[in-house]
């Protein structure tokens, strides 16, 4: 056989056996590759995606009608008679928006956005075939920005929940809504991140999304590859393409079950307030890393206070679920029942203790308050303090029973200075000592030898604390 033979069937073998290899890969591959298989989700997701249109009264006008038509003089003495045929004018005008929700069961039943229905006067619900209902509000919840709402219609395919927490990220999902008043439009993307804070209140726990979503998506469904619902749409990034985010479907199951059952959402309420734990705080408290939520504050008269948590524990676990920041904390919280009995272990002076607390439903808080005393020169560290009152606990936002030093000036230059330590911080502590008034702290100051270390525990408004190590 000639050389350059062998060398043919050589290069045949191998191509033949690289692709008996790679086709079974390929092959196996394809259903959750090939855009067949969108199209193929996108069918039977169909029937259960809905367009929502409202329709609301704007008192007075609103902002462009007052513009126009009032007085381009303001309100001047002698203009009144003339302008008043205007103001005598209809001034109620009527706006509209458009916005995405989904069937979640066969009675009629529709989830979307709380926002794409607020304060609507009518809303109406447009089926894949075109049909229109009229539909009712059964419940809101404005801090997750869900709405169930019901329309009176029969045969309905609903959509199915799946698990939000299941998804990875770096999986493909989909989005079907009616951006821009587009009907049933989808797109497809993959999970970006989970877990994302976007600020919109204490629950943020969005996923993240390329699937491109845009004005009208509101409230409509995220899928995956299996067709479930893993997550609702509800914001975007304006600046930003390829930045959308959803509601985990976890979450939302819980608030809409409750919608359904009693049209308002209960959440569970320890009464404490709370922060992530700083290095420094770890140090002084000698925690391990990621471990626990700081409690600023066991409000009185609260389930974690009766239960007998106090200011300076820290939270490690509730029913045997890690607690490792303060979003950990309250969607745990925020997820159990209210009145439920709930095991809350934390750490307090180097020991664990576990309480147990009966949740509550967010009760206010009412507080006493101290007077106090001014101390009118900077200490050795060029702090000037103030002992809290009544009168500047309100100023400065501080609940009326807390006892401490206002950092009232701060001399340039010094060792407070550079501490990070502002004005209006309060003092509460001293290398674990409570400090309520200047005795307290020239007392506790005095104990501490040169090259010492003061550890001074901080509370900067009504929930933050921080720790500063001076060397005095």
């Amino acid at each position: 056989m000639r050389p350059v033979d062998r060398q043919i069937r050589m290069i045949t073998a191998c191509l033949m056996l690289f692709g008996l290899w790679a086709f079974p890969v390929l092959s196996g591959a394809q259903p959750r590759l090939v855009p067949a298989t969108f199209s193929q989700l996108a069918q039977q997701a169909k029937p259960g995606v809905v367009n929502i249109q409202t329709v609301k009264t704007i008192k007075g006008g609103g902002r462009v009608f007052r513009h126009f038509f009032g007085s381009p003089f303001g309100n001047q003495p002698g203009l009144e008679d003339f302008f008043s045929p205007f103001r005598r004018m209809p001034r109620d005008r009527t706006e509209s928006s458009l916005g995405s929700g989904f069937i979640i069961d066969k009675t009629g039943y529709i989830v979307t956005n709380n926002h794409v229905i607020k304060d609507a006067d009518q809303v109406k619900v447009i089926l894949h075939n075109d049909q229109e209902y009229d539909a009712r509000i059964i419940g809101v919840d404005p801090v997750t920005d869900l709405a169930l709402i019901k329309i009176d219609a029969k045969d309905l395919k609903p959509l199915k929940f799946g698990s939000s927490k299941n998804i990875p990220v770096g999986s493909w999902v989909v989005a079907i809504g009616s951006p821009f008043g587009l009907e049933q439009t989808v797109t497809a993307g993959i999970v970006s991140a989970k877990g994302r804070i976007i600020g919109s209140g204490p629950y943020d726990d969005f996923i993240q999304t390329d699937a491109s979503i845009n004005p009208g998506n509101s409230g409509g469904p995220l899928l995956n590859m299996d067709g479930e619902v893993v997550g609702i749409n509800t914001a975007i990034i304006k600046s930003g393409q390829g930045i959308g985010f959803a509601i985990p479907s976890d979450l939302a199951t819980t608030v809409i079950d409750q919608l359904k059952d009693s049209k308002r959402v209960s959440r569970g309420w320890l009464g404490v307030s709370i922060q992530d734990v700083s290095r420094e705080m770890r140090e002084y408290y000698n925690l391990n890393p990621d471990e626990g939520v700081y409690v600023a504050k066991a409000y009185e008269d609260n389930p974690a206070h009766e239960a007998g948590i106090r200011q300076g524990d820290v939270i490690i676990s509730v029913e045997g679920v890690e607690i490792r920041s303060s979003r950990d904390l309250t969607l745990t919280i925020a997820n159990l029942r209210v009145g439920s009995r709930v095991d809350v272990e934390v750490i307090r002076q180097g020991k664990n203790k576990t309480f147990t607390v009966k949740l509550g439903e967010r009760p206010d808080s009412s507080d006493g308050f101290q007077s106090g005393e001014e101390f009118n020169n900077f200490d050795d560290l060029g702090f000037m303090f103030k002992t809290l009152d009544k009168e500047l606990a309100r100023q400065l936002g501080y609940p009326l029973s807390i006892k401490g030093l206002v950092v009232i000036r701060i001399n340039p230059g010094s060792q407070a200075a550079m501490s990070g330590v502002r004005v209006g911080d309060l003092l509460v502590e001293i290398n674990h000592k409570n400090i309520t008034g200047m005795s307290d702290y020239t007392r506790t100051m005095r104990k501490i030898e040169k090259g010492q270390t003061a550890h001074m525990l901080f509370r900067r408004g009504n929930s933050q604390i921080f720790v500063v190590r001076f060397e005095k």
